[in-house]
């Protein structure tokens, strides 16, 4: 029996990349169900491509345009964010690839989780905004959550067999993004367009603005504490600019694990889908006669604030994360717009954590609050920030 995925985000960068594993493993692998969010063109043309059982537009004025272009083909078509949240729950699914973008992710993958669908993790706002509730949710439910993020992957690859044998220390690495060589005087005035050149990695717009800033190693060292059940400070983020190393664990007896690979993001998806097996894959391979230089640098949070504030509101738990997503999904927002300069993103970040109402044991009701204030409170500043 082929595995049934459901992929909510399938338009984006990671959405693309897992129907190309799907592609490559036809023997193994279905698309289900395909989602997305106002990219109705991409997803007609992916629904003509892989004739999923149904497709979901969260926007639903773009309903009328995608039903009429699929309504010689069997494919259900839905709409709007309780569609988006209902499908997940639909019998024949295997597993649900959460490649949504920021907040949006949560309420469908927590609904996923109540369905008892095993979860690969892409959206990790997720866990960023809710990880205790969504930890809590899933040991309930006894339900997988399979990292797929690059780095969070590696270290899921290194903890293999290791069964009991305690984690020291879990070393994220780091790009360092385009900007890791700029002085602060630079940084003052990069533009949107630099921001969105990363050197190694080609990704969706939001995700590589909150890698120019290091918001998104942030969130991945937020992500980490309740994947791998560690503490903050078991949890180090170094500057790898090669990215040949995607993340390292170190255990009580000072040895090191590593995974080593091309910067693809084909391969952590494809492990996640076919976990704990390994399928033959036709990606580029590491090829150490052209790699012959891997150099590491400490992360430099004074220059790039975010970091630090993601380490701080972690410390801070309760909604603290929820409050920091918040605000960099507004603050990303008007820096693409050209309404923010880059270091005003984490002006804005620290000041909204400040004002927010704090709670230190949040309900999924707090959380639902948490992002609205947080976001108008935002928004205040950008808009005062232009007048």
């Amino acid at each position: 029996m082929k595995k049934q995925i459901a992929i909510l985000g399938s338009t984006g960068s990671i959405g693309t990349q897992a129907l190309q594993v799907i592609e490559e493993h036809t023997d193994q692998y279905e698309a289900y169900v395909l989602t997305a969010n106002n990219r109705v063109d991409d997803l007609i043309y992916q629904a003509r491509k892989f004739k999923p059982e149904a497709v979901v537009i969260a926007n639903e004025a773009k309903y009328t345009q995608l039903k009429e272009a699929l309504a010689d083909l069997p494919i259900k078509v839905y709409a709007g964010e309780e569609a988006l949240c209902q499908i997940v729950t639909e019998t024949p699914i295997d597993m649900v690839l959460t490649a949504m973008v920021g907040y949006a992710g949560l309420k469908p993958t927590m609904n996923a989780i109540r369905a008892r669908k095993p979860i690969a993790l892409a959206n990790k706002e997720t866990l960023v905004v809710a990880g205790e509730l969504v930890n809590d949710l899933a040991r309930f439910n006894r339900t997988p959550i399979l990292p797929v993020d690059s780095e969070h992957s590696a270290v899921f690859q290194c903890l293999a067999g290791e069964t009991g044998n305690p984690v020291e220390k879990i070393i994220l690495t780091a790009s360092g993004g385009p900007f890791r060589t700029c002085t602060m005087k630079q940084l003052a005035t990069v533009t949107k367009a630099q921001a969105l050149k990363h050197p190694n990695w080609d990704m969706g717009a939001k995700i590589t603005i909150d890698s120019a800033s290091m918001m998104n190693k942030g969130f991945e060292v937020i992500e980490a504490k309740w994947l791998f059940g560690v503490r903050s400070d078991q949890i180090e983020v170094v500057v790898h600019p090669q990215s040949v190393i995607h993340s390292m664990v170190q255990f009580e007896d000072g040895a090191i694990k590593a995974q080593l690979g091309m910067p693809d993001m084909r391969l952590p998806i494809q492990y996640a889908f076919s976990y704990p097996e390994r399928l033959k894959a036709s990606f580029p391979r590491l090829d150490f006669k052209l790699c012959t230089n891997l150099t590491f640098e400490q992360p430099d949070t004074t220059r790039f604030r975010n970091l630090a504030l993601a380490y701080e509101a972690l410390h801070r738990a309760g909604n603290m994360p929820c409050i920091v997503n918040a605000a960099n999904e507004v603050v990303v927002a008007a820096f693409l717009r050209d309404e923010i300069s880059f270091l005003g993103m984490s002006e804005v970040i620290e000041k909204t954590m400040s004002r927010v109402s704090f709670v230190q044991k949040p309900t999924y009701e707090d959380y639902v609050a948490t992002d609205e204030e947080a976001r108008k409170i935002a928004m205040e500043m950008v808009a005062t920030n232009n007048r």
